[in-house]
């Protein structure tokens, strides 16, 4: 992966789980990263790691719903280092998990915000500085649960369902302006998201032993290949992380 050494990625949700690996993973291969997420003291400490082993990170606050916030935090990293070359969006929420009619309206509505806006609003502020230098790539977070329905996250699976339209519309609209669009459905992993699903009580997903979740540095190794070349091919779809095949091509097996 050494063609994405001094290349500039932003990330949002990147205060834990697979936006911080991915974070950790990149600033590995050289890559100079823009930490993006609502919770600033968690991405302060995040880029000071990075930094102190040899990378280099910058965050911003950013609620990817607000699109004024989005606005700026682009503003801000083309400011810092002049391009943007990869966009990752990470930023997710599954709470509260529960029946349709147990989710309060504006609950349920948060989730689309970030879900659904907050991948939109990404796109529409960062695709005009790619499109601009005729290269970029923009990897979208997805999962199984954009094909298959699942109790108790009518929002969530409604919410990743419209996630990959959005990574099939914006591969047929920008594809042949050198932007390369891909979503990645990483499986289950061991992250706090998790720890809420089990929790709840709700569909087979939260019956899982947590023992057969990947740890996030999987995940984040298979974002750093999705922005290579290597993985062109899958431009336009979602790939699961879940094909043996697909693994091996990411450097896990």
């Amino acid at each position: 992966m050494q063609e994405l050494h001094g290349k500039t990625a932003i990330i949002t949700g990147a205060s834990k789980g697979i936006g911080a690996a991915t974070a950790r993973r990149m600033s590995e291969l050289g890559v100079k990263v823009v930490l993006a997420a609502r919770s600033q003291s968690a991405i302060a400490a995040l880029a000071e790691e990075i930094n102190a082993n040899g990378g280099e990170a910058i965050t911003v606050a950013c609620d990817v719903a607000d699109y004024n916030q989005v606005n700026s935090a682009i503003a801000q990293t083309i400011m810092k280092f002049g391009k943007i070359d990869i966009l990752v969006n990470n930023a997710g929420l599954i709470d509260p998990i529960g029946h349709i009619t147990d989710i309060s309206p504006d609950d349920w509505g948060k989730v689309i915000d970030v879900n659904v806006k907050g991948v939109f609003n990404m796109l529409h502020a960062t695709l005009p500085a790619m499109v601009a230098r005729g290269e970029g790539v923009v990897i979208n977070i997805s999962s199984g649960a954009a094909t298959s329905a699942l109790e108790g996250w009518s929002h969530y699976c409604s919410s990743k369902a419209a996630a990959l339209m959005l990574t099939k519309a914006a591969h047929k609209e920008y594809a042949q302006k050198g932007i390369h669009v891909v979503g990645l459905s990483p499986g289950t992993v061991a992250t706090d998201m998790q720890v809420n699903i089990k929790a709840s009580g709700i569909n087979p997903v939260s019956e899982l032993d947590p023992s057969v979740h990947i740890p996030a540095e999987w995940p984040a190794q298979a974002i750093c290949w999705l922005a290579t070349q290597d993985a062109k091919e899958f431009d336009g779809d979602d790939v699961s992380l879940r094909d043996e095949v697909i693994r091996e091509r990411c450097g896990l097996v």
